[in-house]
């Protein structure tokens, strides 16, 4: 209880100074003190929320922020790797259709071929048969021998026409 009312002590050498002050004055005191800080504490301790709040929403906005501007950077890479990788499968599918083509181009004009060295062994044959006919038949008088020949895609017309001078 003393030293609540001692409020300071000095000493110069061997003297001690004691000061006693009035107990209701530095209370009522102190009471006014604390009432004045509580004001302005609140206003200091709203404006520094408010402060705070608006510092945890900027951090907030540009958190979000980078996360969308990552993402944006990560769906435009995805999108040029399945780009890319749809004009690979075009250019295979291209190619491939390419040389099936080349193929069956190649595969006609074979047998179309086939068919023309056919239908000339055809009238080759035709001609040695009336040739040799022709040889072995004894004629006195000579003829000679005018030959037309027709191929067409599905028969071989053969026209032979002798003429007596």
């Amino acid at each position: 209880m003393w030293m609540d009312l001692i409020r300071g002590s000095q000493t110069h050498g061997n003297l001690v100074v004691v000061v006693i002050e009035d107990v209701e004055e530095i209370t009522e005191w102190k009471m006014r003190e604390k009432q004045k800080p509580k004001k302005t504490c609140k206003k200091q301790t709203k404006a520094a929320t408010e402060i705070q709040a608006w510092w945890r929403g900027t951090l907030v906005r540009r958190t979000l922020l980078h996360a969308a501007l990552r993402a944006w950077i990560i769906q435009r890479w995805w999108r040029l790797t399945l780009d890319s990788l749809l004009q690979k499968k075009r250019k295979q599918a291209l190619v491939t259709y390419a040389n099936t083509m080349r193929a069956v181009v190649k595969i006609q004009s074979l047998v179309r071929m086939w068919r023309i060295h056919w239908r000339y062994h055809q009238v080759l044959n035709a001609i040695y048969v009336i040739q040799c006919h022709w040889q072995c038949h004894n004629c006195n008088t000579c003829a000679l021998l005018r030959g037309h020949c027709v191929v067409t895609a599905s028969h071989l017309q053969f026209h032979i026409e002798i003429i007596n001078p």
